[in-house]
C-alpha cells in the first residue's frame, strides 16, 4: 500500500486528494459494503461520491452489462441508433415531468452542466447567468465559472457574465434566526435587486442545486426556488436545476431534489448514480431548448451502449424496488437519531439532510468556530470502525454522508451507531 500510495503522488497531480492520513485502495465490493487490499470490511455511507447508487454486485446490472457485452459492441457514437439510449431518454424525459423534453447524453456531471448553459445562453442570447453561493457545478471552465466556492474555482477567468444568489447562508448574522418565510422574502428582495442593478439586459439562466454537494449537503427552506422561478417568469429567464447528486429518489421526499420547491425547472442536468457506477450524465430539457442548438453535434462517448445498459437496470431497479420510500424511512431513522444525538454532543453545530444524504457540522466546543480538524479526526475515527464517509462544506467542516439507496435497516442503525461512536470519542478527547 505505501508503494502504491507513493508511485500514486509521482504520476497523479497532487490536487487530487486522497482521504485519511494511510489512503486506502478499494478493491471489491458487495451489497452496501466495499473491501480494501488488506481485506479490511467498511459500511459505505458515501458510496463513491453519491455513485453506486444501488450498491455493490447487483446482478441486475452486472447481467445487463454482460448481456451487452457479449454482442461484441462496447462503443458506436451518436452517429448511430442505440436502442437502450432511447429507452433511457423515454423513462427520464417521463420521470421529469418536463412538457415536450429530449435528452442528451453525456460521459459526467460537469459536461451535462456545460451542455444545459450552452442552451441557455444561445436560447436567450446572453452570457449572464445566476447562480448560488456555495454551490459547485463541476471542474471545466464553464462549470467553475458558476461555482460559488471560492475553495474550488481555480481561475477568476469565466466564458460567463455570472451574479451569485443567496439561500443556503442562514448562517450569515444578517440573516440569523429569520424563519423560512422571513429569509425566503430576503433571498427574494436580493434577487429583485440584483435584477435591477447588476445585469444588462437579458439573463440567460438561473443554475441551482437542490442540495449542495461539495457545499456540505446545505440547501435551501423548501419554496425558495418556487419564490425564484415566479421572478424568473416575469423575464423569461431559464432555470437549470442540477441534479447531480438529487436526483432518482435520494432525498426520498421527491424523485428529483427540486420536486421539494414544488418547480418544474426548464432543465435538469443529471449523472453519478444513474448507471451505479458506470460513466453516465445529460440533460433533459424542454425539447426546443436543445433542438435550438445550431451547430452540428455529436457525442463519442456520451450514450454509449455499455452506460445505457447499467443505466436502465438500475433505474429500473430503483422504480421497481421503490427505493425513494426507502430513502425516506431511513433517511429519518438516521437523521432523526442524528439530532437526538447531538443534543450532547458539544462538537455538533448542525445536522442537516433529505432522505439518504445528510451531513453533520463539526466546531470546536471552546471557541465555537468551525474545525475542519475535527472533521479530519471524524474522517479517521469512522474508518477505523468500518464506515466510509465524506466530506465538504464552504468551510471544510460538514460531514456527508449518503448510503446507496439499498441499504437496510440493519445497516442503517449499525452507521448510526458507529458515527455516534466517534463523536462520542472525539468529545472525550476535546473536553
Amino acid at each position: 500500500m505505501p508503494d502504491l500510495y507513493a508511485r500514486h503522488r509521482a504520476v497523479i497531480p497532487k490536487w487530487v486528494s486522497l482521504y485519511y492520513d494511510e489512503p486506502i485502495e478499494i478493491v471489491r465490493g458487495e451489497g452496501n459494503r466495499v473491501y480494501d487490499a488488506r481485506g479490511r470490511g467498511y459500511l459505505d455511507f458515501f458510496a463513491g461520491i453519491l455513485t453506486n447508487m444501488i450498491g455493490y454486485g447487483v446482478p441486475e446490472v452486472r447481467e445487463a452489462v454482460e448481456r451487452q457485452l457479449a454482442t461484441g459492441i462496447v462503443h458506436t457514437s451518436t452517429l448511430y441508433l442505440i436502442r437502450g439510449q432511447v429507452e433511457l431518454a423515454e423513462k427520464i424525459a417521463r420521470l421529469s415531468g418536463i412538457p415536450d423534453a429530449k435528452v442528451f447524453f453525456t460521459n459526467s456531471g460537469t459536461e451535462a452542466n456545460e451542455t444545459a448553459l450552452l442552451a441557455a445562453t444561445v436560447a436567450r442570447g446572453s452570457d449572464q447567468v445566476l447562480a448560488m453561493r456555495g454551490s459547485y457545478h463541476g471542474r471545466s471552465f464553464g462549470a467553475i465559472a458558476v461555482t460559488g466556492n471560492r475553495g474550488w474555482k481555480n481561475s477568476s477567468y469565466s466564458p460567463l457574465n455570472v451574479h451569485y444568489l443567496h439561500g443556503t447562508d442562514r448562517h450569515l448574522p444578517r440573516f440569523r434566526g429569520m424563519s423560512d418565510e422571513e429569509y425566503i422574502a430576503a433571498c427574494v428582495d436580493d434577487l429583485r435587486h440584483v435584477l435591477a442593478t447588476a445585469v444588462a439586459g437579458n439573463v440567460a439562466a438561473l443554475i441551482a442545486e437542490p442540495i449542495q454537494g461539495v457545499g456540505g449537503f446545505t440547501m435551501p427552506p423548501d419554496g425558495l426556488y418556487r419564490a425564484y422561478q415566479e421572478v424568473l417568469a416575469e423575464e423569461g429567464i431559464l432555470f437549470i436545476s442540477d441534479e447531480v447528486q438529487t436526483g432518482w429518489g435520494r432525498t426520498g421526499s421527491s424523485f428529483f431534489g427540486i420536486g421539494n420547491h414544488g418547480v418544474t425547472p426548464d432543465m435538469m442536468t443529471f449523472a453519478k448514480g444513474l448507471a451505479n457506477g458506470f460513466a453516465i450524465g445529460g440533460v433533459v430539457a424542454r425539447g426546443e431548448l436543445l433542438d435550438g442548438l445550431p451547430a452540428a453535434g455529436v457525442s463519442t462517448f456520451g450514450g454509449n451502449p455499455i452506460a445505457m445498459a447499467a443505466a436502465n437496470a438500475t433505474l429500473d431497479y430503483v422504480l421497481e424496488h421503490d427505493l425513494q420510500a426507502n430513502a425516506a424511512r431511513l433517511g429519518e431513522l438516521i437523521i432523526g437519531g442524528l439530532r437526538q444525538a447531538a443534543e450532547r454532543m458539544p462538537i455538533v453545530s448542525d445536522v442537516r439532510g433529505k432522505g439518504l444524504m445528510f451531513a453533520i457540522e463539526l466546531s470546536d466546543p471552546a471557541t465555537g468556530k468551525r474545525s475542519p480538524a475535527l472533521a479530519n479526526r471524524f474522517l479517521e475515527e469512522t474508518r477505523r470502525r468500518g464506515l466510509l464517509v465524506g466530506k465538504g462544506g464552504l468551510y471544510g467542516n460538514a460531514i456527508r454522508m449518503a448510503p446507496p439507496l439499498t441499504l437496510t435497516e440493519a445497516e442503517a442503525k449499525e452507521g448510526l451507531g458507529i458515527i455516534v461512536d466517534a463523536l462520542e470519542a472525539i468529545c472525550e478527547e476535546t473536553a
